[in-house]
């Protein structure tokens, strides 16, 4: 029937001739296939339609079918032959390089080429979320700014960019681009411990397993949370040099100087990357940014020159603070292909004050610090967010001003769960400083089968932290998803030092709890359940307290993600 169906269109193109010959001798043209114009009434009534109901008529219909396929065949191949090829599509232009490099701005339009492909990005240009540094590819290759960001390599990028697609680059400057094709600009990056668990490779950006995190007081350097925004530089120690600028006396300083111009002070000290359980917000709804779980966090020793005294060695003093200076900007010598570094700025009476414990420090664990970790210099500014803690450190520069950096402009900030990107002012709101009160369950893991032994209990263990200074004091387990709490032990420095055969550091001097609570509590487990959710929370020497979920503090960075931490066990009988 579905030859039947189409044979008007396929016999279109038979000469009468060929209609003539494709009937039965004698028979008339039937009307449902329009070769001889005849038409057929619905009602099958008329000369054709008692023609088809006669029963000497079968045969002839049937002789009819078993040909049609023939000559339907013959006429498909005959009518391809003859009718026209259907217009194929142009093929795209070709532009050289010289053409694409004229397209540099947005007055004369963004032109920028990526894997021979041009493409017209002037209208993406304000869409692009990190700024206008996209304008420094223009009228060139994009390919060695995006291998900064591994995020560009990702499909829904890709499929962006080719819907700016305009033409195809030359093949000759193509095989020019292959020949000068810029090398991998994290080569150079160092090796990294095997367990760590990878959330961006370029740049490099991992967490340790949570069982291992809440092993330790002090943190083991080599699993200690990686956070890079860039490729790992390689500094030459010996001709390293600190500049600090905005001072009555400008300083240049050496390694050497650092270490023997300045007194030795140590720290211990928590760091905690903004992100940290981003994952958790992730689950409520999609964010942008690594997809961290609980372990961006970790705890050392820091040891270097105060800030301080680095500042009173440029002759700052009283007399110098009514320039109207607010901050510190810090410049670390890890940069993009542009040259562009990253930067941050913190509050300068943080970096003046006594009891601030700003550091520059060339040590971490006793030991140089780690290439990861800020070799030779960094900054680390305790109960601070962790990207303020500038790692690679080259300039620090008192200022009115923060710094200009787009990750103190326009990210790691906090916004309503209401503002989406569409919306988003970065202006409108501070940059995170201090960071809110924190916990989580770092034993057992979520998902984990437990056994139900005689004594029908279970330790369970994790971390708690405040930002700012402010000293965890509490931390509540429940293992009934909050409806009845237990105190947890809290597992002081002082303990995991012993336990180590250390010196135990003394207590905490108030508002300088820079370092985080390890907490552990053994437990009975509801009895005759099989699942089980255990949560903690955190509270704080201003009895700040965690919220009790995520939807309420969801933001579209997914940064300051503090809500009960919680994890889901299975109980299987002994």
């Amino acid at each position: 029937m579905l030859l039947l169906r189409r044979c008007r269109r396929l016999t279109a193109g038979l000469s009468p001739a060929q209609a003539q010959r494709a009937r039965p001798a004698g028979s008339p043209a039937p009307s449902w296939c329009g070769v001889g114009g005849g038409s057929r009434s619905s009602s099958g009534g008329g000369e054709d339609g008692q023609t088809a109901q006669d029963p000497r008529w079968r045969p002839a219909l049937a002789g009819l079918l078993v040909g049609t396929g023939a000559v339907l065949a013959y006429g498909l191949h005959h009518h391809k032959a003859e009718r026209p090829l259907a217009p194929m599509e142009p093929a795209p232009p070709v532009f050289s390089q010289a053409e694409v490099s004229k397209h540099g701005s947005l007055e004369a339009g963004v032109w920028v080429t990526f894997r021979g492909g041009v493409y017209d990005i002037t209208e993406f240009v304000a869409m692009h979320p990190g700024g206008d540094k996209i304008l420094l590819a223009a009228g060139g290759a994009l390919e060695p700014f995006w291998a900064l960001y591994a995020v560009h390599s990702q499909d829904h990028v890709l499929d962006i960019l080719s819907e700016y697609k305009v033409g195809e680059l030359d093949p000759e400057d193509q095989a020019r681009q292959r020949a000068v094709e810029p090398s991998d600009p994290y080569s150079g990056d160092p090796q990294r411990h095997p367990v760590l668990r990878v959330n961006s490779a370029k740049p490099f950006n991992a967490e340790p397993p949570p069982e291992l995190l809440g092993d330790s007081y002090i943190t083991p350097s080599a699993i200690f949370f990686k956070r890079n925004h860039l490729p790992v530089p390689r500094v030459d120690p010996a001709s390293y040099r600190l500049r600090v600028e905005g001072l009555p006396r400008p300083l240049s300083l050496s390694l050497a100087d650092l270490k023997s111009r300045f007194p030795k002070h140590t720290v211990t000290a928590t760091l905690q990357c903004a992100g940290n359980r981003r994952s958790e917000m992730n689950a409520v709804k999609q964010v942008k940014g690594l997809n961290w779980g609980i372990a961006a966090i970790s705890n050392a020793t820091w040891s270097g020159a105060l800030l301080r005294d680095v500042l009173r060695e440029g002759g700052w003093g009283p007399e110098a603070a009514g320039g109207g200076a607010r901050h510190v900007q810090f410049e670390g010598l890890d940069a993009d292909a542009s040259g562009t570094t990253y930067g941050a700025s913190i509050p300068l009476n943080k970096a003046l004050s006594e009891e601030g414990d700003v550091l520059l420090a060339y040590q971490m664990n006793g030991e140089d610090l780690p290439a990861d970790h800020g070799y030779p210099l960094r900054v680390v500014v305790p109960g601070t967010v962790g990207a303020r803690n500038v790692k690679w450190l080259g300039k620090v520069i008192v200022s009115r001003e923060e710094s200009a950096s787009h990750w103190q402009q326009n990210d790691y900030k906090g916004f309503s769960p209401g503002t989406d990107w569409d919306t988003v002012d970065f202006k409108s709101a501070p940059a995170i400083q201090e960071l809110p009160v924190q916990s989580a369950i770092t034993q057992p893991a979520d998902g984990a089968v437990l056994e139900r032994d005689a004594d029908g209990e279970v330790t369970v263990r994790g971390y708690a932290w405040s930002g700012g200074g402010r000293e965890v004091v509490r931390v509540d387990v429940s293992l009934d998803g909050g409806k009845t709490w237990q105190v947890a032990r809290l597992r002081e420095g002082e303990e995991q030092g012993e336990e180590q055969g250390e010196a135990p550091p003394p207590p905490p001097l108030p508002g300088r709890a820079w370092a985080w609570k390890l907490w552990e509590v053994v437990a009975p487990l509801p009895p005759g359940e099989q699942q089980v959710e255990i949560v903690c929370k955190a509270v704080d020497n201003s009895y700040n307290m965690q919220p009790d979920s995520v939807a309420p503090i969801w933001n579209l960075r997914g940064v300051l993600s503090n809500a009960w931490h919680r994890v889901r066990v299975t109980v299987r009988e002994d």
